[in-house]
Parts: C-alpha cells; structure tokens; sequence
C-alpha cells in the first residue's frame, strides 16, 4: 500500500497518513497523534509496519507520529493532550503518577517487557562487564534518557559505590562520538541504539562492554504505548484499535527483522537497512521477544512484578505514595492473550 511519508528534520516529525490509494476517504479516518520516544530506527519498525501494511487504515485511524527526545519527554506530552498516545519508560511514568497519580495518563500495552537500560563503554577505557567497573569514571548522561533516569536503581541493586564517578551532562547528538573519542568513559541508552552507533563511529566490536541493567539486580519493565486517559474514556474503540494493530505491526518485525527495517528505511532514509536489520534483532532479542512474551504474549505485563518493582524503585527514587500497578497499568484495551502471541 502506499502512503504519505513527510519527514520534517527541523521539526524532527514524522507523520505518516492515510494510503494515496485507500479505500477510506480521509474524512472517515479517526486521526491520532501518536508520540514516539526517539527519532526512527530499527526497534520502531512496528509502529512503522502497522501503517505500511495497512493494519491503522484496517482499524478507521489516521496516525500521525512525531519522533521524540528520549522516553521521559513522552509522558509530560500524553499528560497534557498534547499528544493522544505516546511510547514511553514506564518507571518514569512511576515517578510522574506518584507525585500526581489523578494525572490523566496510563500505560497500556508493554513493549519492552525486558528494559533496554544500559550503561555502555570501552575495554579500552578500562570498562569490563563488572558494574565496580564504573568507578572512577566519567558517566555521559543525556538528562532525559530512560536509563540515565535509572541511575539510583541501578547504584542500589549492583551496590557500586559512586564516591569517584563523575556524571557528565551531554546531548544525544554526541552521546557517541564522546564515547568514540574517549571524551567520556560511558554512557547510559538503549543498548541497542548505543552499540550500533558506537560501530558507525569506526569503535570495535570488542572493544565496546554493554553493562545491561536488568542484569545486575534491576528488576523493571521497559518502554510501553500510554494513553491519555481522558482521550481513552472518550474513544475507547479508537484505543483499542490501536493496540490491535500495533500487535500485528510488532508481529510482523518480529517475524521479519528485514521487512521492519525496510519499512523504518522507508521512513527516515538517512538510514542503512544493514544497521537497522541488526538494531531490530537485537531489540527483539533482548526487550520485546522475550520468554516471557513467547509464553504469555505480546503487550501484558505480571501485576505482581509490577508492583514489585514500584517498591524497588521506591527504594531509590523516593516512591512517597501508596501507588501501585493498578494506578499505572490498564490492560483492558488489549486484544486477548491468543491474539497476542509472537513467533
């Protein structure tokens, strides 16, 4: 099917439209504004493939993406109606609902049901896979990072003692080329855009040490679609549709790594296809194709992990309320279990 590609640079928006040759004319179409969490790369391919195969246009919408500026900045703009749904850390949305928990917004469908939380750095920095690694060393931390924002939790499970780590205060756009000249010893992302970036910066592959989170006593969830809330009790059907075709849009990249970056290409053709072919296997490796995913489907999330891992953040975050998964999750909009299943 084709459709409407506009990729506006200074505005870093992407919006993607009705097909040219549709069998809906516009005005039938429901438009959502959707906010993703980054600019397109591979790990985005099932947003992309969900409109490229037509499965929005199957459910009556219109969606329009803008890229975002790290997983924390989605919240603020769901919260308000700035935007309808957003992509986004759900631990951040912890800390957001925890300090107003009547704030209209919620998560809906997990995604990264493993976290993409990381710290990355060089062996030739003297980084190794040990967390005690750290110390001592110059941190690059982009303040709206998901990760960066995990620091406390991370410090407190792995029990490294910051005495002598230096925090470094950076942008995105040089996040790796810092890393790449040897600027800074670390830096915190997604595991898989980090390492990727690092190769296209000329770093090897050996020489670069992903020290994951989730490996070393973090027990959170990831990145998960959110939901105004407000917008949700008023188009329940609209939410719902959403989140069925993004299933089958995420099914698909998961089935075919290739097609999902052809399409995140098509989208942002800066890109390489090779790169983003390998960004997205990663990502289903790691975050959404879990065997936890593979066993009880795509999108939900334990209740009781959930709440979970509410204290431990409450432990190093500072949690002041009695907030518990019920008041962050809503799993009601979600296809059922069986539809929901990945290869």
């Amino acid at each position: 099917m084709l459709f409407r590609r506009l990729l506006t640079l200074a505005a870093g928006s992407l919006v993607l439209g009705a097909g040219l040759a549709s069998p809906l004319v516009a005005q039938d179409l429901t438009p959502v504004r959707f906010t993703l969490d980054w600019r397109i790369e591979g790990p985005a391919a099932g947003f992309m493939l969900a409109e490229a195969n037509g499965y929005f246009e199957e459910e009556g919408l219109d969606v329009t993406f803008d890229v975002g500026n790290g997983s924390v900045e989605v919240i603020p703009r769901v919260a308000t109606g700035a935007y309808d749904m957003g992509f986004g850390d759900i631990n951040s949305l912890i800390k957001f609902l925890d300090e107003d928990v009547d704030q209209p917004i919620k998560a809906i469908m997990m995604v990264y049901e493993t976290p993409t939380f990381s710290v990355v750095g060089r062996r030739s920095l003297g980084v190794t896979e040990d967390p005690a690694s750290l110390e001592g060393k110059t941190l690059g931390a982009p303040p709206p990072d998901g990760a960066f924002a995990q620091w406390p939790a991370f410090v407190e499970a792995s029990g490294i003692d910051t005495t002598d780590i230096t925090i470094e205060s950076i942008g995105f756009p040089v996040r790796e080329p810092m890393l790449a000249q040897g600027d800074v010893d670390t830096v915190f992302g997604f595991a898989f855009s980090v390492i990727l970036n690092l190769k296209a910066q000329g770093v090897a592959d050996d020489d670069i040490v992903p020290i994951m989170m989730a490996d070393h006593g973090l027990a959170l969830y990831g990145n998960s679609i959110m939901v105004n809330t407000d917008f949700a009790e008023a188009n329940p059907e609209v939410v719902e549709g959403m989140l069925r075709a993004l299933t089958k849009g995420f099914a698909d990249a998961v089935a075919d790594p290739a097609a999902g970056a052809a399409a995140v290409v098509a989208a942002n053709d800066i890109l390489d296809v090779a790169i983003e072919t390998e960004r997205l296997e990663m990502a289903n490796a790691m975050n959404i194709n879990t065997s936890y995913v593979q066993e009880n489907g795509f999108g939900g999330v334990d209740m009781n992990r959930l709440d979970a891992a509410i204290e431990q953040l409450g432990t190093s975050i500072g949690i002041s309320s009695d907030i518990s998964a019920a008041d962050v999750f809503d799993d009601s909009f979600l296809p059922p279990a069986e539809e929901r299943m990945l290869q």
